[in-house]
C-alpha cells in the first residue's frame, strides 16, 4: 500500500460525512492595567537584584 492509496482511503471514510465545520477566531489581545504592568516590572527587577546579590554572597564576593 502506498501513500496515495492511504490518502484516498482516508477521504472515502464515512466518518467525514457528519463532520461539523469549526470556525476558529483570533484570540483577543490581552489587556492589563497600568498598575499591573508596573507591579510586574518592579517585581521582576527586584527579583533579579535579589538573585544577583544572593549569587555574589554565595560566591563570597560580597564584602561587608
Amino acid at each position: 500500500m502506498t501513500a496515495p492509496d492511504v490518502i484516498i482511503e482516508d477521504h472515502e471514510d464515512e466518518a467525514f460525512d457528519d463532520a461539523d465545520i469549526v470556525e476558529w477566531y483570533e484570540a483577543r489581545p490581552i489587556t492589563l492595567s497600568t498598575a499591573a504592568v508596573t507591579g510586574a516590572v518592579i517585581s521582576a527587577f527586584a527579583l533579579g537584584a535579589l538573585t544577583a546579590v544572593g549569587a555574589l554572597f554565595l560566591m563570597g564576593r560580597l564584602d561587608d
